[in-house]
């Protein structure tokens, strides 16, 4: 199957005034991305990521080297079309509501009226911003530009979508959501690209990463074939009385020659913390909803009736 984005020996050199060479911020990397795959590019600060990127979409021109997206050059406008992009750094009018950014977005892409509304109602839902589609974007909280960010590079329905740094600024909740929409989107058939510094997000939903530094790429491959220890094997026992486990530990010493490590399963501190937020955000309902009850019954002879005692009650959680 072709490779969506196909890079060989591509390098990126900055000059200064005099065109001497003074950063070789990319040099001579090698990859290719097929459709449907999550790809992800890791390193620390400076080490080419964003580069890379930004000659993917077209933004750079390679000094040296071979860069196709589609089959086409990144600047063709057939390649951009099929292109849904993230940046770091967000970049949206703070006047505009979150409505209106993406439908101007959709303008841009020439969507037709019934298109880009259907698109836009879809998108608010998926980045939870609903209830706040026609506050200005200068009033969003960090999290919340982010969400509509994605949103927005998301509004013609593209085919490769690559995401500079796309948890940025979330919390543990809005990373969750972010990265089970990657994996819906991967589901989809849909190609993405993305660079981040948090590892264990990627992880979480990459197929392949490659490993950058100093420009270079060091390794890159699976994730499972390079995290996997195939070497050693790990078994998951029901719980055991302590007599029983002691039998079962022998046996293994016996058989391997070694004594084996033991200890239980965990959650990651992830996890841990949906769990608690879901469980919470559950309790918060349910005493919101016994508390506007007993908003209602007050406001009920003189407060417009039980059903305006309610929405007020829900107004003012709001705020």
């Amino acid at each position: 199957m072709d490779a969506v984005v196909h890079a060989e020996a591509l390098t990126r050199i900055f000059r200064d005034f005099w065109r001497r060479p003074k950063v070789c911020a990319v040099n001579a990397i090698s990859f290719a991305v097929p459709p449907g795959e999550v790809f992800g590019l890791l390193g620390p600060n400076g080490s080419g990521k964003t580069t890379t990127l930004r000659m993917i979409l077209g933004l750079l021109n390679p000094t040296r080297g071979a860069l196709t997206v589609f089959g086409r050059s990144p600047r063709d406008v057939a390649a951009k079309a099929r292109l849904g992009y993230l940046p770091e750094e967000s970049c949206l009018y703070p006047y505009l509501t979150a409505r209106e950014t993406l439908n101007f977005y959709g303008r841009l892409f020439d969507l037709s009226w019934p298109k880009r509304q259907a698109h836009i109602d879809q998108l608010l839902a998926m980045s939870a911003l609903q209830h706040a589609q026609h506050r200005p974007v200068g009033e969003f909280s960090r999290g919340m530009a982010r969400r509509l960010g994605l949103a927005q590079a998301l509004i013609n329905d593209p085919d490769l979508i690559v995401l500079d740094e796309p948890t940025a600024g979330l919390d543990p909740v809005g990373c969750r959501q972010v990265k089970d929409l990657i994996l819906t989107l991967a589901r989809r058939g849909k190609t993405v690209i993305l660079s981040s510094h948090l590892l264990a997000d990627v992880e979480h939903v990459c197929d392949r990463v490659a490993i950058m530094d100093n420009g270079a790429i060091l390794v890159q491959g699976r994730i499972r074939d390079l995290l996997e220890q195939s070497d050693r094997w790990r078994l998951t026992l029901p719980a055991l009385a302590p007599d029983r486990l002691a039998s079962v530990l022998q046996a293994l010493r016996r058989e391997t020659g070694a004594t084996p490590e033991i200890d239980h399963p965990s959650l990651t501190l992830e996890q841990f913390f949906i769990e608690t937020i879901g469980q919470t955000g559950q309790e918060k309902t349910a005493a919101y909803s016994a508390e506007a009850k007993l908003l209602a019954a007050k406001a009920g002879p003189t407060g417009g009736g039980p059903e305006q005692g309610v929405a007020d009650f829900l107004r003012e959680t709001r705020r």
